[in-house]
């Protein structure tokens, strides 16, 4: 059984956006539940609030390449990505299941996984870095006023 390409685009876009709670941003007046994430700012975020934060052509420029050089390695995760979850539910999907070989495949999906979110987090710490002290403490405040982005 091969699984519907919209099903593996689904998930590729949960992993894509960062549907994990390491992206999740905080609800205003609650306490944050992910340090991570209140620390470093999505590059949709950054771009919605340019003008805002006083973002310079250059931080632009620069945060664009980052950008760019993060979806030229998610294009090349998505057929890795594609391929071992295809692989996985084929094996799901016989009437007795090799259990070392499902998870021996699993392992292959979750390695593509953690290369994502490597380069999500990467992605993301380059944006902070671009930015002033000021420009973060900005979109912090800025989050905290209009709930997740």
């Amino acid at each position: 059984m091969r699984p519907k390409p919209v099903i593996l685009a689904v998930l590729l876009g949960w992993l894509l956006l960062g549907w994990s709670p390491v992206f999740a941003q905080p609800t205003p007046g609650a306490p944050s539940p992910d340090p991570i994430g209140q620390n470093l700012f999505p590059p949709d975020l950054v771009f919605s609030q340019a003008e805002a934060i006083g973002l310079t052509d250059a931080q632009k420029t620069s945060i664009q390449s980052a950008v760019l050089n993060a979806q030229s390695r998610f294009v090349e995760f998505q057929p890795r990505l594609q391929h071992a979850m295809q692989t996985m539910v084929r094996s799901i999907g016989q009437s007795r299941v090799d259990e070392s070989r499902v998870l021996s495949q699993l392992e292959k999906v979750l390695s593509v996984e953690r290369e994502i979110k490597r380069t999500q987090i990467g992605l993301m710490i380059r944006i902070k870095n671009v930015l002033t002290v000021e420009q973060q403490a900005k979109l912090r405040q800025v989050r905290a006023e209009s709930g997740p982005h």
